[in-house]
């Protein structure tokens, strides 16, 4: 038995998903059933489409616990030619807070709660209990790691797990850019119009009801925020009540799940064309 197929299994007996990965930190790539995507996987392998092999073909999603996968036939060929293990730390309900250089490991300790690190070729990663979404430079040399992504097994690690804070989790909420009066302006209603939202009360509901339906999101983050986005024009997009507030409202609870502000800037421009406003 390989060493990489070891450590999969032993991290797969704590209820860690794993992976192979092959050299330079690479995840295998698809499977001859899943070539050219057929399956549906993106060609990043961050998302998985609806493939049902066992072959370790879409990157994080690959990952599993289950022993009778990994230790399968199928998976052979992966475990003899690895270079590492990786693993997925949402699955495992963690978060990776991967600091890149000193610069960055200087700023986490200033800045974070202490928890569990483990020692990285440049850097280091620092381990919290509990998932979020996922985000790339968050901060010059940082990045998190925990649901859609994966982690390079590095050891267990020293120092107690400490609970996902707060402060982490802001750091994958970006400010809502992209909110600018040329890419979010709605018609104004007519001069001496009527606005049928009698009381500004009824705008704000329909506002923290869309902003509770996007958080409510647990897949097809990006057609919820069309379809939300969608919905609020419908209603209040024709009288001019919509101000810049309400809006970066919902592209900040978009963010919130994942969304890039150009995405929102899409989805928005895309809802209001579908309704010809």
């Amino acid at each position: 038995m390989s060493e990489p197929l070891h450590t999969a299994l032993v991290l797969a007996s704590h209820g860690v998903p794993a992976l192979p990965l092959r050299a330079g930190k690479v995840p295998f790539g698809n499977c001859r059933r899943c070539a050219d995507n057929a399956c549906g996987g993106r060609p990043n392998m961050k998302t998985p489409g609806p493939c049902t092999c066992s072959n370790p073909c879409h990157g994080w999603a690959a990952a599993t616990t289950d022993p009778g996968v990994i230790n399968s036939p199928t998976w052979a060929r992966a475990w003899r030619e690895a270079a590492a293990v990786a693993y997925h730390p949402g699955g495992a309900r963690l978060t990776v807070v991967d600091l890149d250089n000193a610069k960055a490991i200087a700023w986490a300790r200033a800045s974070l709660p202490a928890t569990r690190s483990v020692r990285t070729t440049r850097g280091e990663h620092w381990l919290y209990g509990g998932a979020m979404q996922s985000a790339n430079a968050v901060r010059p040399g940082v990045d998190i790691k925990s649901t859609m992504a994966y982690a390079r097994w590095l050891g267990p690690g020293t120092g107690t797990i400490t609970a996902l804070p707060d402060v982490v989790r802001a750091l994958a909420v970006k400010e809502p850019t992209a909110v600018r009066p040329t890419a979010i302006t709605v018609p104004a209603r007519a001069i001496g119009g009527e606005c049928r939202h009698r009381t500004p009360t009824y705008l704000d509901r329909g506002i923290a009801m869309a902003e509770q339906r996007i958080t409510a999101a647990s897949s097809a983050v990006h057609s919820t925020v069309y379809r939300t986005f969608l919905a609020v024009l419908s209603t209040h997009g024709r009288c001019g009540c919509l101000t810049d507030a309400h809006i970066a409202r919902l592209f900040t609870a978009a963010q919130a799940k994942g969304e890039s502000a150009r995405h929102c800037t899409d989805a928005w421009t895309n809802a209001l064309t579908r309704l010809g406003l």
